[in-house]
């Protein structure tokens, strides 16, 4: 498990079993290197947010907002809120995905560089 040898953070999705629940909340707001990163599982797209992911979005005004539910892979600049929407796509086994992804990306002194998408068959 990533947990074992790298810092993780990460909230539970509708699939998850009891175990990723009791490990993982339902929302997660950290920071880190001076950017705010807002972690919620069903959250949406700019112009097309879940009602609750944009309350979140309006109180924790964050500079990354990280979803997933729809398992599709999409980064998307929000210029309205200010901050870049990102959409890993689906890592797991359960779901309609064809193709399983996760991304990978370096956080330093306020900037994302380095972003890499990693892909595995289903």
């Amino acid at each position: 498990m990533i947990a074992s040898f790298k810092p993780l953070k990460g909230v539970y999705g509708n699939c998850d079993d009891s175990k990723v629940r009791l490990i993982h909340p339902y929302i997660q707001a950290i920071e880190c290197e001076g950017m705010k990163f807002l972690m919620v599982h069903i959250g949406g797209y700019p112009g097309r947010y879940d009602y609750k992911a944009l309350q979140l979005i309006t109180a924790y005004t964050p500079n990354v907002f990280i979803c997933g539910h729809s398992h599709i892979l999409k980064i998307v600049n929000d210029k309205k809120y200010n901050m870049l929407t990102i959409n890993p796509g689906a890592a797991g086994i359960q779901g309609f995905h064809n193709v399983r992804t996760a991304l990978r990306f370096k956080v330093d002194n306020g900037n994302i560089s380095d972003m890499e998408v990693g892909e595995w068959d289903r």
